[in-house]
Parts: structure tokens; C-alpha cells; sequence
């Protein structure tokens, strides 16, 4: 996967967008924000190795967490879920969601992404800000009986007020299939 390198005005990192990791029958579409720093480094998603993502996603969908990023993108793909962030680029001096510049925010064109992929029917936020995000920049304009949305726990290391056991428990709910 490929990814712009970031740049830095005024002392902060302006972070690009990551191509998303779909496949045409991609059922489920998981939103975050946008990529963190060892993410950007590392040119794959939720690359900090606190980051629970990717093990959750092994416990969900049954393979190995440790597994080379191309082998986990795979088992994403086999499994009909694909992976994508609500922003284009930022504004952002770190990692933090919190640090997001809101005027610096330039969005995804997740309604044409939606168009090409009209299998997926649920969405799921990586968090409250892609929630926030794509409710004020994305919403708007897509119908809004496309698909069911909901809000997960942030498997970011950041959001320790979950362990992840809770944050398993709660990922849960991507597998019910008619959420």
C-alpha cells in the first residue's frame, strides 16, 4: 500500500490518505480517522504495536496477528471488510485525534467509494472522531439509509480505558450479520 509521505507546515505534520484496503465485495467498511505517525512511518494501518487492530481482527476473523501486513490485508479482503480512513489529509502535530487542526480537515470521497462498493450495508467507526468526522463531512452527502452505522471503542493505544478484552467484546458486533 502506498502513501504520499507527510509534509510539515508550521511545525506540523500534514498527513496524507492511505488508498483503502477493500476488495469489489466488501460487505463491512471500518473507518478511522487518520493514520498515526507509526501508521505514516510504516506506510500500513495500524502499524503501533499497541494499536489492538490487528489483534482483534485475528481473534474475529481467525488468523495469525503476527502475520506479515500483507497476509493480514488478505484476510480482511477474504473476509469482506474493508478499511479506510474519513480524511483526505489534516492538520496534526503527532498522532493524537485530539490534535487534528478541525480547519485543516479535507475529507475522502467515501460517497464514491460507497458507489463502487455497493455490497457494504455497515459501517463501523474506529473511534469517535471518524465518527464526528464523517458525520459532518461525509454524511450530508450520501443517502442515509445506504447503510447501518455505529460506533466502536478506538483501538488506539491512546484509549486505555478499555482493555482488550473489552474492546474484543465490543468489535463483536461486526461479525452479526443484519446489525
Amino acid at each position: 500500500m502506498a502513501a504520499a509521505l507527510s509534509g510539515i507546515i508550521n511545525g506540523h505534520v500534514v498527513c496524507p490518505q492511505f488508498s483503502p484496503i477493500t476488495a469489489p465485495n466488501a460487505e463491512i467498511l471500518i473507518l478511522g480517522s487518520m493514520p498515526g505517525q507509526a501508521s505514516l512511518t510504516a506506510h500500513q494501518y495500524y502499524a503501533h504495536p499497541r494499536n489492538a487492530f490487528w489483534p482483534i481482527m485475528a481473534e474475529l476473523i481467525g488468523f495469525d496477528s503476527a502475520a506479515p501486513y500483507a497476509e493480514q490485508v488478505k484476510a480482511l479482503q477474504s473476509a469482506k471488510i474493508a478499511v479506510w480512513d474519513v480524511l483526505l489529509t489534516c492538520t496534526r502535530p503527532g498522532s493524537l485525534d485530539s490534535d487534528i487542526d478541525p480547519d485543516s480537515l479535507i475529507a475522502n470521497d467515501l460517497a464514491g467509494f460507497l458507489r463502487q462498493h455497493p455490497a457494504i450495508k455497515r459501517v463501523f467507526f474506529n473511534g469517535a472522531k471518524a465518527e464526528s468526522c464523517f458525520h459532518k463531512h461525509i454524511a450530508p452527502s450520501i443517502p442515509a439509509d445506504l447503510f447501518v452505522c455505529q460506533r466502536l471503542p478506538s483501538t488506539s493505544p491512546a484509549h486505555a480505558s478499555l482493555s482488550l478484552e473489552q474492546k474484543l467484546t465490543a468489535w463483536r458486533i461486526i461479525l452479526t450479520e443484519g446489525h
